[in-house]
């Protein structure tokens, strides 16, 4: 995305736009034979935003700290990433009504996932003002579906083009390069996350269903999957299956998936 970006020559017509690509010594670490391993090296680079006032001691909060004041200049900020598990486009808008608000602007997904944050650290559309309901300041992260298909590409550039400038003018859509723009969704809908089962133990064997995301599951009691032989059930009625990983290997603390309401 940024180099073709960065090919195309777009420029700002006013303010400025910041590129940045984060991942640069795992996407370096790249080998075909084990390619998930290249997601990170020592840590997630998104759950470090929470600990940069700490030593960065790590290949992930030492990239963070170089970024940090790119991330606080900006007066929006979109957080392109794709999905270990083969799933549906999303948007995670974040837990205020601004993210909300910015997500229905871009018009697609369908899925905007109104979240609290992650549990395993801040996120860097959480992080500062974006965060802030009183600041300005607005995020979206965009899951665009799985790692090394072509159609997450086309997800990520749909919303690029899409997505709004702060100031008015700094842009326009003829700027970017032609055919990035997608047929727009008849409607979106909005989903609340609540809770996120995950293993307690390395002992423990948690095996979900096979399911793509975004699975709207009527009843509630509904198994979803099992955790060391017990069945693992729905909590509600039209409970929503967000981002389930039925294929990353588990063990304590990893989010199996992400059970929401339509609200």
């Amino acid at each position: 995305m940024v180099d073709a970006l960065l090919a195309a020559g777009l420029k700002p017509r006013k303010g400025t736009l910041i590129f940045s690509f984060n991942n640069i010594e795992a996407y370096h670490s790249f080998d075909a034979k084990t390619p998930f391993k290249s997601r990170l090296v020592d840590e997630d680079f998104n759950r470090t935003w929470g600990r940069l006032d700490q030593p960065a001691n790590t290949v992930e909060t030492r990239r963070a700290q170089v970024v940090k004041p790119f991330i606080e200049r900006a007066d929006l900020l979109l957080d392109l990433h794709s999905m270990h598990d083969d799933g549906v486009p999303l948007m995670l808008a974040g837990p205020l009504d601004k993210g909300v608000a910015l997500a229905r602007k871009v018009g697609t997904p369908v899925d905007i996932i109104r979240d609290a944050g992650h549990a395993a650290g801040m996120r860097m559309r959480d992080y500062g003002g974006f965060g802030d309901p009183k600041s300005p300041k607005n995020a979206l992260l965009i899951e665009t579906g799985q790692h090394w298909r072509a159609s997450s590409v086309t997800v990520a550039k749909d919303v690029t083009a899409r997505f709004p400038s702060p100031r008015r003018g700094s842009s326009r859509r003829a700027d970017l390069p032609a055919g990035w723009k997608q047929p727009t969704p008849a409607k979106q809908r909005v989903v609340r996350g609540d809770a996120c089962p995950s293993p307690p133990s390395a002992a423990i064997s948690f095996r979900l269903r096979h399911f793509e995301g975004q699975e709207l599951i009527a009843e509630a009691g509904t198994v979803l999957g099992h955790d060391d032989g017990e069945p693992v059930t729905t909590p509600y009625d039209n409970c929503v299956l967000v981002m389930p990983s039925s294929n990353r290997p588990l063990r304590p603390g990893v989010t199996v998936v992400r059970l929401g309401r339509l609200t």
